[in-house]
């Protein structure tokens, strides 16, 4: 039996969730965008509105299309809202406890065929997965960020998810004009187990005085030819994110390679978490972004 995805609910309507309905709906699908908070999610609406109004600016695509992908999108106050969705993707924050009390909260208000996904970049499928009353309806779709610009979407399968379930995933990616790559449920999954390491050793180099914050990512960027530098790009996702993703690694699998730098945990201490918070390895309060070391 194949399932067909047509109405997508999503939780989290921040920069993901908001990313997320944006593609989603401008593929045709409707969306139903929740939060637990009724300004995020006019705020997430807010954030799709401007994005779709800079891509008719820039003319890549049409006005009535921008404005048939927003009339797709609705409010969902509560979870009850999302009762007709095929498919419900969580984009909550990058913590466990939050995710798996949304799919045990969650799972009463939806139909009995729905499938249920987490946008997690780093967590447990299968342990997300025991928190629902569908292990076998449930899957990872890790999107990256920027949703709307990035091509790829990682697909995890946890160690009940069905076959249908993951075809499904893969049917609905490529509707979305993205491409799908299969990823096993291993901490962080592909591109973060790779990706998240490189920024941890350079902030080591930072830490350790091998070289300033201009000088590391001006090499990476010249040097390796990397569209932005490692600690450029720990600011734009997020501090705290990288943080967590660094812990997931540590504590999963026990190799103090993954160990998180002690220069990283101390930004997060201090609230500095990066372009959300304009101080993270750059202030970003002026007209240019100022490193801080």
């Amino acid at each position: 039996m194949t399932i067909d995805i047509n109405r997508v609910g999503i939780i989290g309507a921040g920069q993901m969730g908001s990313g997320i309905a944006q593609v989603c709906a401008a593929a045709g699908l409707d969306v139903r965008l929740n939060d637990r908070e009724a300004d995020r999610i006019e705020a997430g609406l807010g954030a799709i509105e401007a994005s779709l109004a800079k891509l008719v600016t820039k003319g890549s695509l049409e006005e009535a299309a921008s404005r048939s992908a927003r009339e797709r999108i609705q409010p969902a106050r509560s979870f009850a809202d999302l009762g007709d969705c095929d498919l419900v993707i969580e984009a909550a924050t990058e913590n466990e406890a939050v995710k798996r009390e949304i799919f045990s909260t969650l799972c009463a208000s939806l139909k009995p065929d729905a499938v249920l996904a987490t946008n997690t970049s780093s967590i447990s499928i299968t342990r997300l997965a025991a928190a629902t009353d569908r292990p076998e309806r449930f899957i990872g779709i890790h999107f990256m960020n920027p949703v709307p610009v990035m091509q790829l979407v990682e697909l995890i399968r946890g160690i009940a998810t069905e076959d249908q379930t993951y075809e499904a995933a893969k049917a609905f990616i490529g509707k979305l004009g993205k491409t799908s790559t299969m990823s096993e449920d291993f901490p962080a999954f592909i591109v973060n187990r790779i990706l998240l390491p490189m920024i941890n050793e350079a902030i080591y180099t930072l830490y350790e005085g091998v070289g300033s914050v201009e000088s590391i990512d001006t090499a990476m960027r010249l040097g390796a030819n990397h569209p932005m530098g490692p600690l450029q790009l720990a600011d734009f996702i997020g501090l705290d994110t990288c943080l967590s993703v660094m812990q997931v690694l540590y504590d999963g699998l026990a190799d103090s390679k993954y160990r998180p730098c002690p220069l990283l945990v101390k930004y997060v201490e201090a609230g500095w978490l990066g372009r959300k918070t304009k101080r993270g390895f750059y202030d970003y309060r002026g007209p240019t972004p100022v490193p801080t070391r």
